[in-house]
């Protein structure tokens, strides 16, 4: 089968790459023809464990290929896969311009019968504008069904969640367009992957419900993590105690600055412009936003109450800049979310990120000291502040670190060590919710 993914961005890359594994010939389309030519030499634009070898290993065989040419790939592949942004406006609604854009040439491009699948994540409605759009500007009047098939990609696990995913969701209305999908996704029927069939409107809201429901489970715990200070808890305890109820489950129940990324931050919005849109308030998820909001200012004001309450002429060494680990992912980061508060209030900051170093830099080109390693991030500051849980930052050489700063301050703000450990090596350490 010959498919074609509109979009190199994460989502498409990734999907074209590992349908590519499965044996199947993938073009990756994409209209910035420094990408592609990027990816034409081996070079991988994200950071995301594992995809390198899986690109490199499938251009070699000949099953996948980049392209600026999306109209020759349009016409040679049965199923044409929408990868492509729908960014946030101001208002919180997703913008489908690219969207709508590639409706409109996959139509003028028609050569016979295709099955198009829209794999960015995209309002309740959508597969009904693309079936317009192609409707009302092909010329030829062939056959084609639009189907819905949201990705549930982890940022820094995306290949094990492509190939050993917990579901696979297809939205659609014809019963050939759902047998060609269960046949390109037939590998998957090996290891017994649970598939939902349903139509499209459905699909498209299972995607907005899952995240938002897993931003709700992180402002719930970080609700939780901050009644814990208050009445002397431990919130690690209380996630553990709710974590054991199957009904409950254990993850994303880690209390810390917030969620943020690509996707749960914009899902979460657009959620609630849905709701509003259809004259219906989702309090919860709009709760779940201010929370989220609310948790970076109060992450900022446990470093200024470690540093006695002022924070101008402090320098502070920040461990993280990523929104998690294993990604070069900044966006919406509650990391650069607390360090922008922190530089607000007149601290120098001095920062390290395994991989989210180049990002910050066009984002943040004079605001911060961009540091080799943790340790000289902890040189000179007067705190060390642990945004994001990189593994690295789990066993530092404490005593080195320690050693380094003007003063033994810690802010763990993703509880990644033991207080009384810190408290006996002779640390001022807070943490969230212990």
């Amino acid at each position: 089968m010959n498919i074609c993914v509109i979009g190199t961005g994460y989502v498409g890359l990734v999907t074209g790459a590992c349908f590519a594994d499965f044996g199947v010939n993938v073009s990756c389309v994409d209209k910035d023809e420094a990408k592609i030519d990027l990816l034409k030499k081996g070079e991988i634009p994200i950071y995301e464990p594992g995809l390198k070898e899986i690109v490199e290993g499938n251009v070699k065989e000949g099953r996948l290929e980049f392209t600026t040419d999306l109209g020759a790939s349009i016409r040679k592949s049965l199923v044409i896969f929408i990868a492509v942004g729908t960014p946030p406006r101001e208002d919180g609604t997703a913008d489908l311009t690219y969207v709508e854009e590639v409706s409109r040439t996959i139509a003028k491009e028609l050569n016979g019968y295709k099955v198009i699948v829209t794999k960015s994540t995209v309002p309740v409605g959508t597969g009904n504008l693309i079936e317009k759009i192609i409707g009302r500007h092909q010329p030829d009047g062939h056959k084609f069904d639009v189907v819905s098939n949201p990705e549930f990609l982890r940022e820094g696990s995306a290949i094990g969640d492509f190939m050993r995913p917990n579901r696979v969701v297809i939205g659609a209305r014809s019963e050939q367009a759902v047998a060609i999908m269960k046949d390109l996704y037939s590998p998957l029927y090996l290891i017994e992957t649970p598939f939902v069939i349903t139509n499209i409107e459905t699909s498209e809201l299972i995607k907005y419900a899952s995240n938002a429901f897993l931003a709700t489970k992180i402002s719930f715990i970080n609700e939780i993590a901050n009644i814990c200070e208050l009445v002397g808890a431990d919130v690690h305890m209380v996630a553990k105690g709710m974590g054991l109820d199957n009904r409950i489950g254990p993850k994303f129940l880690h209390p810390g600055p917030g969620y943020g990324g690509s996707c749960l931050p914009k899902d979460t919005s657009a959620a609630t412009r849905i709701a509003r849109q259809h004259g219906y308030t989702f309090k919860i998820v709009e709760a779940v936003i201010e929370v989220n909001e609310r948790q970076h200012g109060l992450m900022a004001e446990k470093v200024k109450r470690l540093l006695g309450g002022q924070l101008k002429g402090k320098t502070i060494g920040a461990l993280g800049l990523t929104f998690k680990p294993n990604t070069d992912d900044i966006r919406d980061s509650p990391a650069i979310a607390v360090i922008r508060i922190l530089k607000g209030e007149g601290a120098s900051v001095k920062v390290y990120d395994p991989a989210g170093m180049e990002n910050t830099k066009r984002l943040m080109p004079d605001e911060l000291t961009y540091c080799g390693d943790a340790y000289e991030a902890a040189q000179g500051s007067d705190a060390l502040v642990i945004l994001t849980e990189w593994n690295q930052f789990r066993k530092l050489d404490l005593e080195r670190v320690k050693s380094l700063l003007n003063a033994p301050k810690v802010a763990d703000l993703r509880n990644v060590y033991d207080p009384a450990r810190m408290r006996a090596m002779g640390f001022e350490y807070v943490s969230v919710g212990r």
